[in-house]
């Protein structure tokens, strides 16, 4: 994982800081052990809890101990709470709130987010993304998946498109959709093949 903050929004110390504070901007009334978000984050521990310290000083989120266990949540009493919260779901919100709509749905292989958010997120100079553009690798019901993609437009306040394509179609080399995104920047948000 990188280290630098990408230009999808250069404002953050690190990737790894704008990544604690998206997850925990976006689920305000959870506390999250902070061994369980390191590792959710891909974050080395010593890392994680240098980006989680500076945030604790800087009043933007709260810790406590429960014995030897450190508590994190957003300090959603902040004075600069509700404007962060808009600020880090609209740029690296995507890819959490796309990943918790399509959790589950049926039939879901992968999800990657592609195009202009991806190209962003990766690094990529250029404009804010208007959209996401959100592609979808298995056996779902379309509906499912339609669904899926208008719940996570709702909560971002952006346009979700979704592809879909069969694990066959992922693979076929013929499909110009497929070759296009496969050349540029993906991000993953579900990959339940690589679990197996």
């Amino acid at each position: 994982m990188r280290s630098e903050a990408p230009s999808l929004l250069p404002l953050f110390r690190s990737q790894h800081q704008a990544e604690l504070l998206t997850w925990l901007y976006l689920h305000p009334r959870e506390e999250y052990q902070a061994t369980e978000l390191a590792g959710r984050l891909g974050v080395p521990l010593s890392t994680f809890h240098r980006e989680a310290q500076r945030l604790v000083t800087a009043g933007l989120i709260h810790d406590r101990r429960v014995g030897r266990t450190r508590l994190l949540r957003a300090a959603t009493d902040h004075p600069v709470a509700k404007a962060l919260s808009q600020l880090l779901l609209l740029t690296f919100g995507p890819q959490t709130v796309v990943g918790e709509a399509f959790a589950d749905v049926h039939g879901v292989r992968r999800v990657y987010i592609y195009g202009s958010w991806a190209a962003r997120h990766e690094g990529e100079p250029g404009a804010l993304p208007n959209d996401v553009d959100v592609l979808v690798i298995g056996t779902s019901a379309r509906a499912a998946v339609y669904e899926a993609a208008d719940a996570a437009q709702d909560r971002l306040g952006l346009p979700v498109n979704p592809t879909v394509r069969s694990p066959q179609q992922w693979q076929d080399a013929s499909d110009a959709l497929i070759q296009q995104i496969r050349a540029s920047p993906l991000v993953t948000v579900i990959d339940r093949d690589a679990a197996n």
